[in-house]
């Protein structure tokens, strides 16, 4: 992780495949459990180890593309079939069927590592502000990893404690995971540091991103007089000296700004100096990169196997700016033949024109932001580009959505004022006064959309408003095939209902 000491995962306890079942042999380049939790350096360590999951395939590629697919934002066109069907087309025959499984098997894998420095830490001797804060980490962490199990697959196992190859956890409702991650999320805000002073610490967790969690959590179960507590100490408390909004909005998006004022929690990426290849073969060092740009980006860049769909261009283009010109935000969530506005033989992708590339009649369109288009004329498998999770824009909006449901809709205006004052956008308090809360709640639908456009948040927007659904299939065509009782959540992989009798499918599967 940039700016984080990289340490490989501790290894799990395996066996050795051998003609003799009771060989078994040690490694004597590995650390052992016995030898390894000491001291503070091996604390940091494993805290380390659990951020470096971020560079795994299912977290780094696998896992936006499929927030980004299965809402009405974006679909896949890959000639991979089952990967086209399963990525928003809400088919998907083979439970163990790899990118997804890859998604479930990662969140684990931090799981696990959280849970190791959760188990150990405690009983190393080691200044105390130092253990609060490495332990605020793993909770918050792990919190986060069991917060996207909850919003893919509902009911999942819980592991409290470093796992072994005997356990067999059953299958733990929904309402349950969320009350572990408000548990968990509640010690971490009260181990972490609202800043960190060492620069070598850049991208740590804070408190301010554990509180906005704690939020999203509250929210997605209909607690907004709950989430108003997170929410105020980011909004009106401590957090509202700390983050503010760049004045640029697509500097959130470019390497040269990563980690700004607006950055709440993001995934941190660089390019490994030491490596000279940029392949999808997996190396020592491979965990430095991000490969969700090499999916992402247009055909003859990368394999465009997550594009968007076009109906929310349309959304974007229903209001000007104050000065009479269009959203900015567009241009910075898309790649489509009028990203500049005079037209294809002005858009440039990568280099060349639109109407070079796909020629003038090209309808398609692509996620613009997590690509290194702003920097480099191609992408690669280990792209340094960090992922933004969480914006304070997303903040403010939520901010906005939870003062609406608890009845003070006058003054949420405030707060998404803010949002559409930074592109140009005239006041909604302005343009749009008096609204009342089922108004303005599907003004804030809109806002967010545009805002927040092609980031991965839709998904669990749509399952809090309870708009999943065929209605949403005449701007996104895949919503035919949802079945609601099923598709909410994705199936559990079969090989782990194979392994532990003690799970349970989830619904309609």
């Amino acid at each position: 992780m940039k700016n984080i000491t990289k340490y490989i995962l501790l290894a799990t306890s395996c066996g050795v495949l051998s003609c003799d079942p009771n060989l078994e042999i040690t490694n004597p380049n590995q650390p052992t459990m016995e030898v390894f939790w000491q001291n503070s350096t091996d604390a940091e360590q494993g805290v380390n180890s659990i951020y470096s999951t971020f560079a795994r395939p299912g977290m780094s590629r696998w896992m936006p593309m499929l927030y980004i697919t299965r809402s009405d934002e974006g679909y896949s066109g890959s000639p991979w079939s089952d990967l086209a069907n399963a990525m928003g087309g809400f088919i998907q025959p083979d439970y163990n069927f790899g990118p997804v499984i890859d998604v479930w098997v990662d969140c684990y894998v931090g799981i696990f590592r959280a849970n190791q420095v959760i188990d150990n830490v405690p009983e190393i001797e080691m200044e105390n502000a130092l253990k609060n804060r490495l332990l605020g980490e793993a909770y918050y962490l792990r919190a986060y990893f069991y917060y996207n199990l909850a919003l893919l697959w509902g009911n999942v196992p819980m592991l409290l404690e470093a796992s072994t190859p005997t356990d067999l956890p059953p299958t733990s409702p929904q309402a349950a995971v969320w009350a572990q991650i408000e548990l968990d999320l509640s010690r971490a805000i009260d181990g972490l540091p609202s800043v960190y002073p060492n620069s070598r610490d850049l991208g740590r967790v804070t408190k301010g991103a554990a509180h906005a969690l704690l939020a999203k959590v509250l929210m997605q179960q209909g607690k907004f007089n709950e989430a108003e507590t997170p929410l105020n100490w980011l909004v009106t408390g401590e957090g509202a000296s700390i983050y503010n909004l760049v004045s640029d909005y697509r500097d959130n998006f470019k390497i040269t700004s990563e980690n700004n004022q607006e950055s709440v929690f993001e995934w941190q990426y660089t390019i490994n100096p030491t490596e000279v290849t940029d392949n999808d073969v997996d190396t020592p060092n491979h965990n430095y990169g991000t490969s969700i740009s090499q999916f992402l980006a247009p055909p003859g860049i990368g394999w465009a196997d997550a594009e968007a769909r076009t109906w929310p261009i349309a959304e974007f283009l229903k209001e000007q700016t104050t000065e009479g010109g269009r959203d900015p935000r567009l241009s910075a969530s898309y790649i489509y033949a009028d990203t500049d506005e005079r037209g294809p033989e002005f858009t440039m992708v990568y280099g060349q024109t639109f109407a070079k590339r796909y020629g003038m009649e090209n309808n398609r369109a692509f996620l613009r932001k997590f690509l290194n288009d702003h920097w480099r004329n191609e992408e690669g498998y280990r792209g340094p580009n960090n992922y933004r999770v969480i914006r304070y824009a997303d903040v403010l909006l939520m901010y906005a959505e939870v003062l609406n449901a608890t009845g003070r809709t006058n003054q949420a205006y405030s707060h998404v004022d803010r949002v559409r004052a930074r592109v140009g956008l005239p006041a909604l308090s302005s343009t749009k006064p008096g609204l009342g809360p089922k108004e303005f709640l599907l003004q804030l639908k809109h806002e967010r959309l545009l805002e927040l456009s092609g980031e991965g948040h839709r998904w669990a927007d749509l399952a809090r408003w309870g708009d999943l659904g065929k209605g949403l299939a005449p701007r996104d065509p895949g919503f035919n095939n949802f079945i609601v009782g099923r598709h909410e959540f994705l199936p559990i992989p079969q090989r782990d209902l194979d392994i532990n009798k003690n799970l349970n499918q989830n619904p309609g599967w």
